[in-house]
């Protein structure tokens, strides 16, 4: 037998050979792991957080970065909640937390209205339960919990290694939204 059920128990196979790691709490992630995404970024960063708030408080200088990399040619977009949907005010309900959705919404926006590189937006509230970060062939998805805020969100690090794959399949959720979203 060429691959015993131990090594084939023990060895990434298929499809969950993309996925990198799993945390409990999107907090638990690495501190300085969005930073490197974002840095080592070349053709591709997509912001699909419903508020993406914590990347302007763990990413020193994100704007500025994020726009240097808008303006030598890479895909950056950001795809928001939208402020003024019913679904954000009902998770503000749920989250019932001083600083609300809106208020982390605009915060991002204001942040993002530094880069000197007009960056594309969109808002959508379809993602409020799902967020998902792509950088090149990296993607960090967080499932939110019930009641939680999105710092506590069951989060899980892929990083592509094959066509059609979980990577593949976040990237498509990503531009399904994007595509349906209001431009800002």
């Amino acid at each position: 037998m060429l691959w015993p059920e131990a090594v084939r128990r023990a060895v990434k196979l298929g499809a969950d050979r993309e996925l990198v790691g799993v945390y409990a709490r999107r907090s638990e992630l690495p501190r300085t792991l969005f930073r490197e995404l974002i840095e080592g970024a070349r053709s591709r960063l997509l912001f699909g957080g419903y508020t993406s708030y914590f990347v302007w408080l763990e990413v020193p200088n994100a704007a500025e970065t994020i726009g240097a990399k808008a303006q030598a040619g890479a895909d950056v977009r950001f795809l928001l909640g939208d402020p003024a949907s019913p679904v954000t005010t009902s998770r503000d309900r749920i989250e019932a937390t001083p600083l609300n959705l809106a208020t982390r919404i605009a915060m991002t926006r204001a942040e993002i209205s530094k880069s000197a590189t007009p960056l594309a937006v969109r808002l959508s509230d379809r993602h409020v339960g799902m967020s998902v970060w792509v950088f090149d062939n990296d993607a960090i998805v967080a499932t939110h919990i019930g009641g939680a805020l999105g710092q506590d969100s069951v989060t899980l690090h892929f990083r592509r290694r094959e066509t059609g794959g979980p990577f593949s399949r976040y990237l498509e959720h990503f531009d399904a939204l994007w595509a349906d979203a209001a431009a800002e």
